[in-house]
């Protein structure tokens, strides 16, 4: 064989080579480009913040206890309140601005002293905003004297931007910054252990 075979056979080779290689980076590149495409398919941060509904598993929430659950970029209350808690809502109506809700946000199922379902009104589901400038409230669980809900506190939740202070159903007190309850927002129970944040449209009435 001459050498200008062996030249021409090892060009077809290496041409051979280069194709190859040339296709399968095309091969993976294509599949880099797609996934981006599969991926955007599933909601994204922005669109849960939009309003996309929240569950939340509170079997393991101990009464007197409460967690912060993210709904549309904003923090939900979510509190079990004790026969004690609930008792002292009555304790403090003539204290309040609004004691029965009528200029706040909430469902009908929740317009109510409790400001909750009736089913499960122990079940605090409320919007963590103060309604004066939108700061969060901090939370005063304990029954007692407390330097900022006062001497004979029954608990509740007090912002500590401007000082308005909310009953443990976040009723706003008389003589502060905010002169609106807090929000509560859509929620049902799936069942006994899950809330579902942001959507009550499979309630049964």
């Amino acid at each position: 064989m001459s050498s200008n075979e062996d030249s021409t056979n090892e060009n077809r080779s290496r041409r051979r080579f280069i194709t190859g290689l040339t296709s399968a980076a095309w091969a993976v590149g294509a599949g880099f480009s797609v996934t981006p495409f599969v991926l955007s398919m599933n909601p994204s941060a922005r669109a849960k913040n939009a309003g996309a509904p929240v569950e939340f598993d509170f079997s393991k929430l101990q009464l007197g206890q409460m967690v912060k659950v993210e709904w549309r970029g904003q923090p939900v209350v979510v509190l079990r309140r004790t026969p004690e808690m609930m008792s002292g809502l009555s304790d403090v109506t003539n204290l309040l601005a609004d004691p029965d809700s009528v200029g706040s946000v909430q469902p009908t199922y929740a317009l109510n002293a409790a400001r909750a379902d009736t089913d499960r009104n122990d079940v605090l589901v409320m919007l963590s905003v103060c309604t004066h400038l939108g700061c969060s409230p901090v939370e005063k669980l304990a029954v007692g004297p407390d330097p900022e809900m006062g001497e004979d506190s029954k608990g509740g939740f007090f912002c500590p931007c401007h000082g308005s202070k909310f009953d443990l159903a976040g009723r706003v007190y008389k003589n502060v910054p905010a002169n609106k309850n807090m929000d509560i927002p859509p929620y049902q129970f799936l069942n006994e252990n899950v809330i579902l944040i942001g959507d009550d449209s499979a309630r049964v009435s």
